[in-house]
């Protein structure tokens, strides 16, 4: 039987992308909270149970589930039922629906923003989160909900994919919104490391996955890593090394005062990154990202200058 592939999050960045990569060989059905003109996309929200029937109606063969929230909305309890609740939807309308297997895009956030982090984290790593990080915490709760899905539902084939930061010749995220300002700011005595992954490679594993049935869980991330100073002199930017402390008083200041969207606590989004190792995505999963860390910042950067967003 031909692959009937129903997408979440298809009117996103990566969704959209997705879609039309994928429709060239299978059938495609989108699901977004957005509305689209496109006949094959249908508007629902991830939370809604209508979605098993769905995935009935449209005997899908294949869920990828990409729907998340990326950006907080100010009402946690909002970001955490789309996150959290919205997952286990999908996943219980999966069952309902016969529907097996199931990719979803976690995040190396899921891991957290600790001091402790290994230089290089590997899958077998403990997901710690971060209470303070909404995106983080909500990666690692989700990711603790599949694993008890797994246990209870072996039948559910699932596919975990946990991304560095994504960019690609069009990408605007929150990391790129950083690259965008005059200077980039870094915490004194900490060396801020970046994993990229290219957008396309990212296609192109999930289309992978799809095509071979694979299970597991996997980091996504060019080879390589590059620190904030080498980031900064890739941009052309001054870097402003700040000491935690002084950071800290700022952020309280700015976010008291409306100014700042980050607390004092999320410092260590910038101080203690998650750099994702490669070599199970490599070695087990078979696939070689076509482009390096470095590599995927430079073409970033070519085509952002080309249309003036740095």
């Amino acid at each position: 039987m031909p692959k009937r592939i129903l997408i979440t999050g298809a009117g996103g960045y990566i969704g959209r992308q997705l879609s039309v990569r994928l429709s060239e060989d299978y059938t495609v059905i989108g699901v977004d909270i957005r509305p689209t003109d496109d006949a094959n996309h249908i508007q629902c929200d991830i939370r809604d149970p209508k979605l098993a029937d769905i995935l009935s109606e449209h005997q899908v063969s294949h869920v990828v589930h990409l729907a998340s929230v990326l950006e907080a909305s100010g009402d946690e309890q909002r970001d955490y039922d789309i996150d959290v609740n919205g997952t286990r939807n999908v996943v219980q309308c999966c069952l309902k629906a016969g529907v097996q297997p199931l990719t979803v895009t976690s995040s190396g956030a899921a891991y957290g923003y600790h001091p402790d982090n290994p230089s290089w984290i590997d899958e077998s790593d403990p997901l710690r989160g971060n209470d303070e990080f909404a995106y983080a915490r909500h990666k690692r709760l989700v990711e603790e909900y599949l694993a008890e899905q797994s246990r209870a539902h072996p039948e559910l084939k699932q596919l975990i994919l946990r991304p560095g930061t994504v960019l690609g010749r069009q990408t605007r995220n929150q990391i790129t919104q950083l690259f965008e300002k005059k200077r980039l700011l870094a915490i004194r005595g900490s060396d801020s490391p970046f994993v990229f992954i290219w957008d396309e490679d990212l296609l192109r594993i999930v289309e992978k996955g799809i095509i071979e049935s694979q299970v597991g869980m996997f980091n996504l991330a060019g080879d390589g890593a590059l620190r904030i100073d080498e980031v900064a002199k890739r941009l052309n930017k001054p870097l402003l090394r700040l000491p935690a402390a002084l950071l800290k008083t700022a952020l309280a200041v700015g976010h008291r005062l409306g100014l700042s969207r980050y607390r004092p606590e999320q410092i260590n989004f910038l101080r203690y990154r998650p750099v994702l190792s490669n070599r199970r995505l490599k070695e087990e999963f078979g696939y070689q990202p076509q482009l390096s860390s470095a590599q995927v910042l430079e073409l970033f950067i070519d085509h952002a200058r080309a249309r003036g967003q740095l």
